[in-house]
């Protein structure tokens, strides 16, 4: 007897269908599973054992094949459980064959007992199958505790169980299984964080700079002595970002559910994430790969920000493997068995010290550190690095008479008004190209998108000739002046716009 029934597996942060065929055949008892399984996969064929046992059905004792189809494509995981119980439940008879089975996709692990555990990257499997012409009729059957994941892609009808029995009943046409319900309106919702930029005293250079930065999602660096408040402003940062769209909002819920870092209780992320690794994780966990490839944090920061505290502190290794996701807001995972794309599109805001002691340039504490300790020191950035970084900025140490002040600074929800200004034009400019902020922008787009004054061109020639500087950070300076002029409700790029933008060049003006 042969069934077939239909599941999916995950390539990268993309589902693939996939067809599993089972067949019982005379001879000695076997049970195969074929299709480059991996050996999660092939475990599956005792879990599955013990659950049919467990839940009341009969087992065959006949040759058993599974074929996991496309055979050309490696197969990972515990997923596959349910789709190949169904298959052989159907197969021997103790289900119907038919209709329900041909319209159905059936995902999710086993346990022996026959309950079903939750997985991950079930929003992502359901996403992918919803742009699948053939499958958008199917209903999607998995665990109860991803559910209400997989019932945020509206286009599909998505049905929970948690057993084994309950699923076999239902197909038999016994009891009811309810379809899940899309709960977007009540997991939406504007929860800004508690953290808020009138908390912070001084340092107004680099709040307006953190403004011009959220507003056209560019990359800075914070730098100057120990407790000048690097760290304080940049975890600030969210509260002045807009809030994510719902299309950027199923982005990032995607990219979280294939890592396995979601909530079950609230599948959704409504904020947009703030990572910030700590600077002794290696290479695969900032990046992305391992064995068995997974996202890393810059894809965990996609939509979002992602923090380096004490740049010079992280392995040279791990910085230098920025460079790829700072300029093409993706990053490639190269495995012998694939490939896989992540998402990679982040404001990176790194922070430093002017020196190891920390006390360099600070009128009042002496430098302890040799100039060859503060040229190894900096030396740990490359001017590759630095070059992908469009705003630097010096932050000063705070004074007395800063601290005691008794008015607050500016709230995040102002500062928030002016960054959604900003934004609004910029959607509004790119709406038919794919950008979404200045900082995406190419070269190719800046005569179109960033028109200079004849002042502006002048300055900007007399800084890149001054400067010495290099293509990008030119190109950069172009992007940084065109979300200032967006603050500054101008179509063109001004003198004063491009002079800020150049300011915020600091380290080029120190080489």
């Amino acid at each position: 007897m042969l069934a077939k029934v239909h599941s999916c597996t995950l390539l990268g942060i993309k589902g693939i269908p996939l067809e599993i065929e089972v067949d019982i055949a005379d001879g000695l008892p076997a049970f195969d599973i074929i299709g480059l399984p991996d050996a999660s996969v092939r475990e599956a064929k005792e879990r599955v054992r013990a659950a049919i046992r467990n839940s009341g059905f009969s087992f065959p004792y006949s040759r058993i094949t599974v074929n996991l189809a496309p055979a050309a494509l490696k197969k990972e995981g515990s997923a596959f459980d349910l789709a190949i119980a169904i298959g052989l439940l159907a197969a021997t008879g103790q289900i119907p064959r038919g209709i329900m089975l041909e319209n159905a996709v059936f995902i999710g692990e086993l346990s022996l007992d026959g309950n079903l555990r939750g997985i991950n990257g079930t929003l992502a499997m359901a996403l992918s199958l919803s742009e699948f012409p053939d499958y958008q009729n199917k209903i999607l059957y998995l665990p109860e505790a991803n559910s209400t994941e997989a019932a945020l892609v509206n286009s599909l009808t998505v049905k929970g169980t948690g057993t084994l029995i309950q699923l076999a009943n239902y197909l038999c046409g016994i009891g009811e299984l309810q379809s899940a319900e899309p709960l977007l309106d009540q997991l939406i919702e504007e929860n800004w964080a508690d953290l808020d930029f009138s908390e912070v005293r001084g340092q107004e250079t680099a709040k307006r700079a953190l403004e011009i930065a959220a507003a056209g999602s560019h990359n800075v660096l914070l730098y100057g002595p120990p407790g000048s408040g690097k760290t304080m402003l940049a975890r600030r940062i969210p509260s002045i970002l807009p809030a994510p769209t719902l299309d950027e909002i199923l982005e990032m819920t995607r990219i979280h559910s294939v890592a396995g870092q979601l909530n079950p209780d609230k599948p959704l992320l409504t904020q947009r994430p703030f990572r910030s690794p700590h600077h002794s994780a290696s290479t695969a966990g900032i990046i992305g790969g391992g064995k068995t490839p997974r996202p890393g944090e810059v894809s965990l920061a996609h939509r979002g920000v992602l923090f380096f505290d004490e740049l010079p502190e992280y392995n040279r290794e791990v910085l230098e493997a920025l460079r790829q996701p700072l300029e093409d807001r993706t990053v490639s995972v190269t495995r012998v068995a694939a490939t896989v794309t992540y998402p990679a599109d982040f404001m990176f805001i790194g922070s430093m010290n002017p020196c190891p002691c920390g006390n360099y340039g600070d009128p009042r504490q002496e430098c302890r550190c040799s100039p060859t300790q503060i040229f190894r020191y900096r030396s740990k950035l490359s001017g590759p690095l630095i070059d992908r970084i469009d705003i630097q900025v010096e932050m000063p140490g705070i004074k007395f008479e800063q601290l005691q002040q008794k008015e607050s600074g500016e709230s995040s929800a102002k500062i928030r008004g002016r960054v959604n200004a900003a934004r609004s034009k910029q959607h509004e400019r790119y709406k038919r190209i794919k950008v979404i902020s200045n900082a995406q922008l190419r070269s190719r787009h800046f005569e179109k998108y960033c028109p200079l004054s004849t002042e502006a061109r002048q300055l900007l020639h007399q800084s890149f000739q001054s400067l010495n500087l290099s293509m990008r950070a030119h190109d950069r300076i172009i992007k940084v002046a065109r979300t200032i002029a967006d603050l500054d409700h101008s179509d063109i790029i001004g003198a004063p716009h491009i002079a800020e933008a150049v300011q915020y060049r600091n380290l080029d003006r120190q080489n």
